[in-house]
């Protein structure tokens, strides 16, 4: 009976023996990924902005944007050339995919119109939800949303009465992508006032104020 407990104790010196090694190891290749993982990251982001915005030389830094509703900010980046304005990237999320999250980059313009979008992080289907990356931006048909306006655009799929053609076979996914979108315009709307001609209203009201005290 003694020898079955020491045999007992061994093995239980062992397994935590090993338990230790192995925690020990995840966490030194965890802490060894980790900066090239958010540099990584990082990376894509950037490239993402340069991509949906056109050409700038100046970018503000992160705004945080909380939506109602939303547990998680949406980070938006104003771009200039010189002093003018050129256009705001959103980064912004679905979690209504078919397989999970979609995360995507979205520039619009002066006007609230969508300049591009770039695909940050997707787990749709290989060969269906996972066009996206390329699909409303092809012109054909109505899948092109580049240049639309939410505002003034129904960016939903035609099934459901809007103006989008969804993606072939994959409806879940299209209509999570645009939800992400509309998020996306949501959260630049909220905090950005030359959208739609605030500016020259903006401007016409101060001219005409200016008149009023001459």
């Amino acid at each position: 009976m003694a020898k079955i407990e020491s045999t007992f104790k061994n093995m239980v010196l062992v397994l935590t023996g090993i338990t230790i090694f192995a925690a020990v190891a995840l966490g030194s290749v965890y802490s060894l990924t980790k900066e090239p993982i958010a540099a990584s990251k990082k990376a894509k982001q950037e490239n993402a902005i340069r991509e949906v915005l056109p050409e700038y030389d100046r970018l503000d830094a992160e705004e945080l944007v909380m939506l109602e509703g939303f547990e998680e900010p949406f980070a938006m980046y104003k771009a200039y050339k010189g002093d003018v304005f050129v256009g705001a990237a959103v980064q912004s999320y679905s979690t209504n995919g078919f397989s999970g999250a979609i995360k995507v980059m979205v520039g619009f313009d002066g006007d609230g119109a969508i300049i591009n979008y770039s695909v940050l992080e997707q787990k749709e289907t290989p060969g269906l939800g996972t066009k996206m990356t390329d699909w409303f931006k092809t012109e054909k048909g109505n899948q092109d949303i580049r240049g639309m306006k939410p505002e003034e655009n129904n960016l939903t799929v035609s099934k459901d009465g809007g103006e989008v053609d969804a993606i072939t076979a994959a409806t879940i996914s299209s209509r999570a992508f645009l939800e992400s979108i509309q998020y996306a315009y949501k959260a630049y709307a909220q905090n950005y006032d030359v959208i739609s001609g605030a500016t020259e209203k903006s401007e016409k009201l101060t001219a005409n104020e200016e008149e009023d005290q001459l």
